[in-house]
C-alpha cells in the first residue's frame, strides 16, 4: 500500500450544503462499511460541503488503497488544515533523498506514537510499517517496547533520537554523534527529528479529535497479500 498525497492543494473556496436541501440526500465524503462504528468526535462533512481538491485526494487514496483512512474525514472538517497537513507529510514522508527508507520512516512514527500512547497513529503505521518492511512482527514489538523489540544497532540509534526529540530533550553535539557512529549525518538527523516533531503533533491531534483507527489497518501486512485480498 503505497499513499501518495498531491504536492500542491489549490485553495479553493469552501462550499456549504443549501439550507433547503435535506441532509439524506447528501453523502458523507466516503463510503463505510460499517457506518455506526464512531470516527471521532467533530462532524465529518458532507461530501458536497468539501472544495474539490479535497474530495478529489480523498477518492484517489479510497480508489489506490481500498478504503479511506479516517484521518482523512476527521482532518477534512477543516480544510485548510486538512491542506497544510498534507503537503507537510508529503514533504517528509515521500522524498527521495537521505538513508531512511520508508520502513524506517514508519518505525519512527510507531515508536513515537506508542510513546505519546496514541491508538490511531501506533495501528495504522504499524500496518504501513509491515507492508514497507515484510516484517509482520517488528511494529508490534516497538509499539509495546522498543527497548526489547528486536532491533538492529542502526535502528535502535534512529529511535533513539527520535524519541529524545518527540519527549522534548535536550538535544546536544552527543546526540548528534550517537547517529553518526551508524552511518547517519546531519540532514539525516533532521529527518529523524522532524518525523518525531511532525508526528508527536499528529497524536495529539488525534487525542484531541478522538480519531479511530480504520479496521481496515489491524491485518494488512500479516497475511499473505492473495488471504488479504480474498478476506
Amino acid at each position: 500500500m503505497k499513499h501518495t498525497f498531491l504536492n500542491v492543494l489549490p485553495n479553493y473556496k469552501r462550499k456549504y450544503r443549501p439550507m433547503n436541501l435535506p441532509a439524506s440526500s447528501m453523502e458523507y465524503c466516503t463510503k463505510s462499511s460499517e457506518p455506526e462504528q464512531t470516527i471521532g468526535r467533530y462532524p465529518i462533512p458532507y461530501k458536497k460541503d468539501l472544495p474539490y481538491d479535497i474530495v478529489e485526494l480523498m477518492e484517489e487514496i479510497e480508489t489506490k488503497s481500498g478504503f479511506l483512512p479516517n484521518v482523512f474525514k476527521v482532518l477534512s472538517h477543516r480544510p485548510t488544515e486538512f491542506r497544510a497537513f498534507f503537503a507537510y507529510y508529503n514533504a517528509l514522508m515521500n522524498k527521495e533523498a537521505g538513508q531512511l527508507s520508508k520502513a524506517d520512516r514508519e518505525l519512527i512514527i510507531v515508536a513515537t506514537s506508542a510513546n505519546n500512547s496514541c491508538p490511531y497513529c501506533v495501528i495504522a503505521h504499524s500496518a504501513v510499517h509491515r507492508i514497507y518492511s515484510k516484517n509482520p512482527t517488528l511494529a508490534d514489538q516497538v509499539a509495546v517496547n522498543w527497548h526489547l523489540a528486536d532491533l538492529d544497532d542502526r535502528q535502535r540509534a534512529m529511535l533513539d533520537f527520535a524519541l529524545a526529540v518527540s519527549c522534548g530533550e535536550n538535544i546536544g553535539e552527543n546526540n548528534f554523534k550517537k547517529l553518526e557512529a551508524h552511518g547517519f549525518d546531519r540532514e539525516d538527523a533532521w529527518d529523524i527529528g522532524v518525523i518525531a516533531a511532525f508526528y508527536s503533533m499528529s497524536n495529539r491531534i488525534a487525542h484531541l479529535t478522538d480519531m479511530r483507527p480504520n479496521k481496515e489497518f489491524y491485518m494488512l501486512g500479516r497475511l499473505p497479500k492473495e488471504k488479504e485480498m480474498k478476506e
